[in-house]
């Protein structure tokens, strides 16, 4: 099924665009081809391929082709919604169970079928009206519940993330440019203890850690792999170019471009 009058459709409440899934959304995409990434997992979408993207996650993708074709549909699940399609439907509790930042879906007809029934209901700038909105996140739902039963203990644990491994999820998620107090939540900490359960760890403070530690990432990525720093500047967290040509400077000594003079000078002789 293609989506041919829009390129992006949200229904429900605006979401934060920072690397961090503040509530589940349905991810729909009509065409293209991306992937996402969750720190540690990669799940590679292309066109008429949907998934879960669930709370309380670092994630970011990619679009890979078809940059000028790419369209998609994106259906938020906050919690207030949840809360009162559970009321109203009778979810039974389910103990929650350990998942991933995406979760693909099963396939099923009754998907393509439902996003070209929201088309009647978008203006051309995208938008649904609110009238049809959670009408139509319900009737998703349903179908998502009937065909993924499993998503329920994803979609209605409302808890709060649990204290965990520092030191395990900062060294697979350093690459994310959120918040030291998105880290801190993440990790099941107030601010003040994420700071002093990093020191204790780490030796260091999180601020000089992170950069370091992207640091020397760049300096693998360029001496090691030959990738330029425009090609992996941005999934390293860092903002441009220049905050990039700065940091590493400071750090090292001299610039990036010292470091691809030199891997030029190895490779011609």
């Amino acid at each position: 099924m293609r989506i041919t009058e829009i390129t992006s459709c949200y229904i429900g409440p605006q979401i934060s665009p920072e690397q961090f899934i503040p509530e589940h959304f349905f991810l729909y995409l009509g065409k293209g081809s991306m992937i996402g990434f969750d720190g540690t997992k990669e799940l590679t979408l292309n066109a008429g391929d949907y998934c879960m993207a669930c709370k309380n996650h670092l994630a970011r993708y990619n679009k890979q082709k078809d940059k000028d074709q790419f369209e998609k549909v994106v259906i938020i699940f906050d919690e207030l919604f949840l809360r009162e399609f559970k009321q109203k439907h009778a979810v039974a509790n389910i103990i929650p169970k350990p998942h991933d930042a995406f979760i693909a879906l099963k396939s099923h007809e009754l998907i393509p079928n439902f996003i070209v029934s929201l088309m009647p209901y978008y203006s051309w700038g995208g938008q649904i009206d609110d009238t049809f909105a959670n009408v139509k996140r319900e009737e998703l739902l349903l179908i998502l519940i009937k065909t993924n039963p499993e998503i329920v203990s994803v979609l209605f644990d409302f808890g709060i993330p649990e204290k965990i491994d520092l030191e395990a999820y900062m060294n697979r998620n350093y690459k994310f440019n959120v918040t030291l107090e998105r880290f801190a939540y993440l990790t099941g900490r107030s601010l003040s203890s994420f700071k002093r359960d990093f020191k204790q760890i780490f030796k260091d403070s999180p601020s000089r850690w992170l950069t370091r530690r992207r640091l020397q990432e760049a300096h693998f990525l360029m001496q090691k792999k030959g990738i330029k720093p425009i090609d992996f500047y941005l999934d390293l967290g860092f903002e441009d170019l220049s905050h990039f040509s700065f940091a590493f400077k400071k750090e090292f000594g001299y610039p990036p471009t010292k470091l691809s003079e030199t891997k030029d000078l190895v490779l011609l002789t």
